[in-house]
């Protein structure tokens, strides 16, 4: 039977229900600053003592260099999907299917992850110690259901629940970042210029540095998620740059000042940067804030994390049902279905339940899994935002560069080159398989998880490509679709 996805007028239009505001909430919280921090503090700080903060400002950079391409695209060809929609605009079907399957797995992989990371802190609040594997999966398969209930009610659940979760991210870093500061001082700024030592040198390639900056680039992804729910977002060639480039710039922001705070408030160095306590964060707080405000602190991180997850599963589905509409995946006929009242794509969601579900019952069977899961989730990013930065690349020196609404001017070509250049540094940072681990297939998981990918993608790939609806098809309808949101929200005159 034909796989194609046949579109009738409307069939595949979702409801634009989301603001400026919303799309920018939206990819705050994909990033999530107490995600974003308490993810990586540890890590890095140990490796490479307090100046890992450095990495910070250094990452940002290079990410702000990439959204403002990808604000480029997303103004041009603001549609579901984003780097899939992309990267096949730019250098064709094959290589925007190869962007948008290695960026999808990327997302199913970090929400599970993150909904496994909030699992613990749940467990600690409801008085679960030291929670087994079970305990962990079991609760973020709960975690699971909900979100995609909340999913399914729809979108305004959506963007009350994101806006909440700002909310709390707010009084979770900038609040305690400045009560932290202005209070509770134990280290002079000199203290960030202190490292630890490396047997190659602070700066080499297996030194403590560029280790750091790999752990920090984890910190400044999913910017691009507001390109995920593009025909979603009202005036999406206007709002959805603004709201890439915002969101980055404002969780660059957060996470710098509240990870300053910390730094300056640990009460004993010595012990965060040897490793024996391996939890500085929460050790910190309780020690200048007392016991009392683990509790509180504990529930702020369970609202970044359960943000981040709900968005993480958002901007899965809507890839799935991206590719769904275009006929590029096995069951697109039903991939693609729309509820007839809200507009979500059921039936993509599910899809997300279920794989996450798998997820979560390989991390109970076998618990390197789950550190699978968490190496390639920062590496697989940087990878999919390789196609589209590769991509832009060859077209402008092609000269076939089209002018994009949202414009670099003559800045554009080296921008571009610099993104690129960072992205492939930085995703080769990532993946480089360092001697960490005593297993050496964990040394090298982003490398094996691409290959299983890109050999599983290639079968899928092949048995769809020749059913897959010409890019030209879903431009015209989306256009359509834009310009009459747009007569809707006119005044009347």
């Amino acid at each position: 039977m034909s796989n194609t996805v046949v579109s009738t007028p409307g069939e595949h239009a979702l409801k634009r229900e989301f603001s400026l505001w919303s799309s920018f909430t939206f990819a705050f919280a994909f990033i999530s600053p107490i995600v974003a921090l308490y993810g990586i503090f540890a890590l890095a700080i140990s490796t490479a003592g307090p100046s890992f903060w450095w990495a910070f400002p250094v990452v940002f950079v290079g990410q702000l260099l990439v959204a403002l391409v990808f604000a480029m695209l997303v103004s041009l060809w603001p549609f579901e999907g984003s780097i899939y929609q992309w990267s096949r605009r730019l250098m064709g079907t094959g290589w925007g299917w190869f962007a948008g399957w290695a960026y999808m797995w990327t997302l199913i992989i970090a929400m599970a992850t993150v909904a496994l990371g909030a699992a613990g802190f749940i467990a600690d609040i409801v008085g679960i110690t030291d929670a087994t594997a079970t305990q962990k999966a079991l609760i973020a398969f709960v975690i699971l259901l909900l979100g995609t209930v909340l999913n399914l009610i729809g979108r305004t659940a959506l963007k009350i629940f994101m806006s909440a979760s700002i909310l709390a991210e707010i009084i979770g870093s900038i609040g305690l970042g400045t009560w932290l500061l202005a209070f509770h001082r134990n280290n002079p700024l000199s203290v960030l210029t202190t490292g630890s030592g490396g047997t190659g040198g602070y700066l080499s390639l297996s030194g403590p540095f560029l280790v750091a900056l790999a752990f920090v680039g984890f910190s400044f992804v999913g910017f691009e998620s507001a390109g995920a729910i593009a025909e979603e977002v009202h005036e999406p060639r206007r709002n959805l740059p603004k709201a890439i480039i915002f969101s980055l710039t404002f969780i660059a922001i957060v996470v710098m000042y509240a990870s300053l705070s910390i730094i300056l408030a640990i009460p004993n160095m010595a012990a965060v940067t040897s490793g024996e306590d391996a939890d500085p964060v929460t050790s910190t707080l309780r020690s200048q804030l007392g016991a009392g405000i683990a509790k509180p602190v504990e529930l702020l991180f369970v609202i970044g994390f359960l943000a981040s997850f709900l968005a993480l599963q958002t901007s899965a589905s809507r890839i799935i049902w991206s590719y769904a509409r275009d006929g590029a995946l096995p069951g697109s006929r039903g991939l693609s279905q729309l509820s007839s009242r809200q507009r979500i794509p059921i039936a993509a969601l599910l899809v997300t339940t279920v794989v996450g579900s798998a997820l979560f019952l390989l991390s109970n069977l076998a618990s390197n899994v789950y550190t699978l899961m968490v190496n390639f989730s920062a590496g697989g990013f940087f990878f999919a935002f390789l196609f589209p930065l590769i991509g832009s690349l060859v077209v402008q020196a092609r000269g076939t560069w089209r002018t994009t609404p949202f414009s670099l001017g003559a800045a554009t070509v080296p921008v571009t080159a610099v993104a690129t250049v960072w992205v492939t540094l930085q995703f080769l940072n990532i993946a480089w398989p360092r001697d960490v681990y005593p297993q050496v297939y964990l040394n090298w998981s982003v490398w094996i998880t691409i290959g299983v990918l890109a050999v599983v993608g290639g079968a899928v790939y092949a048995s769809v490509r020749d059913q897959i609806t010409p890019a030209s098809v879903i431009e015209e309808e989306e256009i359509a679709d834009e310009a009459l949101d747009a007569s809707r929200r006119a005044p009347a005159s």
